[in-house]
Order: structure tokens, then sequence, then C-alpha cells
């Protein structure tokens, strides 16, 4: 069986076009007064609120059921909006701020101590990224007309399932409730790379698309491996990322052993090479052979095998090239959701 049956009906009655001036301007009013959002990224779609006023920060965690000691990124316009709720940039962060902002990566830095202490999740440091899609910028530039620096906005889903890359997944979600602003598919696909500025050397807390080659080359320094005394930062959980259907990932050869075997009911597969030809009732997904193709259908895809009833779904694994880096650790944590206690624990919190 080739491909997911159709997605599920949404209800889409509370999503406004985000090209349209007037919806941005009821968009960033939304915010203003402290309310929730839907908000689209290139990275994935958040789930926004104003960042300096926690009872609209507390919102989000509690829609999301997410802990509110695990701390959220917060999106700025540009550097200023960042000087907001950052105590200092260090000069690491300002390299990398001129390399790659706007765009999918993630700073983490000393926090101001009179600001956004709901969205650090309590701590001394705060993530801050500036979004490169076009409809986020607008609205933040709304925003800051109306006296709002910064959007706190992790992955509008619910906590630890599989993040939106369209309007219509936050919809599903969410239901006709939120307000959410549609930008269209999400280009990037997956969330940004996280790298910490604020122990005076750069540290990779999360890859994305940003390839470790590319952050030293700008930062100007190697990146160092994380460690116990590295901020939370957010999706660096071991189990996250997770569709209800149960995630294996295999390398090709075990890929292609499994399949050769007894095969469990409401079967799907994503996978580059294994050949599917003949087994009556599995639904396959091809996978891209391109990096940035993957991480932009990634969530998409499960989410869809997942709306066509699969019980399991069988991952081939990502090459070892650090291009695939992100993928591999989305991946990685999806599958671990099904075999780590901490993510039962999460998921009752």
């Amino acid at each position: 069986m080739e491909g997911p049956t159709q997605p599920m009906t949404v209800d889409m009655t509370q999503v406004l076009d985000g090209q349209a001036p007037a919806s941005v301007e009821r968009a960033a009013r939304t915010l203003a007064d402290g309310q929730l959002l839907g908000l689209p990224t290139e990275t994935v779609y958040g789930l926004a609120a104003r960042a300096d006023q926690d009872a609209a920060v507390a919102r989000i965690f509690a829609a999301k059921g997410r802990p509110s000691d695990h701390p959220l990124i917060v999106h700025v316009l540009d550097e200023q909006g960042a000087r907001h709720f950052a105590q200092d940039l260090p000069p690491v962060a300002h390299r990398l701020i001129e390399a790659f902002w706007p765009g999918p990566l993630t700073l983490i830095v000393q926090r101001r101590p009179d600001v956004a202490a709901a969205a650090a999740g309590g701590q001394s440091t705060v993530g801050l990224r500036s979004p490169s899609h076009p409809v986020a910028r607008a609205l933040m530039a709304a925003c800051r007309d109306l006296g709002v620096e910064g959007l706190a906005a992790p992955s509008a889903n619910r906590f630890g399932r599989v993040s939106p890359t369209t309007a219509a997944h936050v919809a599903e979600e969410f239901g006709p409730a939120l307000l959410v602003l549609d930008g269209g598919p999400c280009e990037v696909g997956i969330e940004s790379s996280i790298v910490d500025c604020s122990r005076g050397h750069p540290v990779l807390l999360r890859p994305g698309v940003l390839t470790p080659a590319q952050l030293e080359a700008a930062a100007g320094e190697p990146l160092r491996a994380p460690d116990r005394s590295a901020p939370k930062a957010s999706g660096t959980l071991a189990a996250h990322y997770a569709p209800r259907a149960t995630v294996r990932l295999l390398d090709s050869e075990a890929l292609q052993q499994a399949l050769a075997g007894p095969l469990p009911a409401g079967l799907a597969v994503y996978s580059r090479h294994a050949g599917l030809a003949g087994l009556d009732g599995v639904m396959h997904r091809p996978m891209p052979d391109q990096a940035k193709a993957v991480a932009r259908e990634l969530f998409a895809v499960l989410r869809q095998l997942d709306a066509a009833g699969a019980a399991q779904i069988w991952v081939e694994a990502p090459p070892a090239d650090a291009a695939w880096d992100g993928i591999r650790d989305r991946l990685s944590r999806a599958a671990a959701a099904f075999a780590t206690p901490e993510f039962d624990d999460l998921e009752n919190s």
C-alpha cells in the first residue's frame, strides 16, 4: 500500500490568512492582550504569548501540558529585541547573530533578571531566536509597535508530541478556541539549532539544519559538547517528538531483515532504500535522499501516518553525515518515547 490515507477534517474557523495585513494586526493585538496565538516560523509552528508577561506565558504551559520549569525560546525581531531580554550578548553570540539571524538558530545567554522569568523556566539564562519567516517578522514588527518586544513560542503541540509544520496541524492540536496565523508549510521543518553562549565557550545543545562546521566557522572557535552544568533547553529531553504510533529506528540492513519476518498489523515504513513491493497492508512513505527535504517533511509524515491508523512506524536511520544530525536527533527522541520511563512521567506532569 503506497502512502497514508487522507488526513482528518480539521475545523479551520480560527485560522487567519497571514498574508493579510488585517490578520497580522489582529494577531498582534491578541498577543498584546496576553492571549495565545499559533505562530508560523520557518522551522515549526509555535504556540506564542508575549514573553514579558508571566501570566500570558503560564497559558502556554497549561495549554501544552508542559512543566513550568522547562524553558521556552523567546522569539525576537532583531538584536534590539534580543537586548531587551539579554543581560549580555558575548562576542561569540554576536558573531553567530551576524551569521545566522534571522534564521533557525537559538542562542542561550544570561537573562536580564527583571524580565521573562516564566519563559526562562526560572533559570538565569534565556534562549533567543530571530525567525526568518516573513509572516512571523511582520507579526513581530506589529507587536513591537504595541510595546511587545518578544514572543515565547514553543512548538504548537501537546508536550512531547510531534511538532506542527502547517496551520492545520495546530488546529488539530488545539481546536477552534486558538487563533492561528497561517503562513503556509514550514520551509525548514525541524526546530532550530541551540547553542549555549552563556558560559564562556559555545556549546551545541540541540542540532538543527545548521551543521557544526557552519556554526564553528561563524563562531570562530570549536563547539563544545554539553555537560551536566548546561542550562535546560527546549527539545533536549531524551524522549520527545513522538506520534501515537510506536516508532522504531532501524539501519538499512536491520530494516530489510525485519521486513523479511512476520509483520505487525498497522505497519508503516518511512525509508530510502527498502523494497516493499508485494508487502500487503504495509503503508510506505519514500524518504528523500537529501537531508533538507527530509527535515521539511518529517513531522508531517509522522502525523499523516498516525492519521492513517499506523500502529508502528519503522524508520530507516539517516546517514552518518553531519547534515542529517538534526533529523537523527528528532527520530532518536521519537523512538525513545516508547522505551523511556521519563516520557511517561512527563506526560503525567
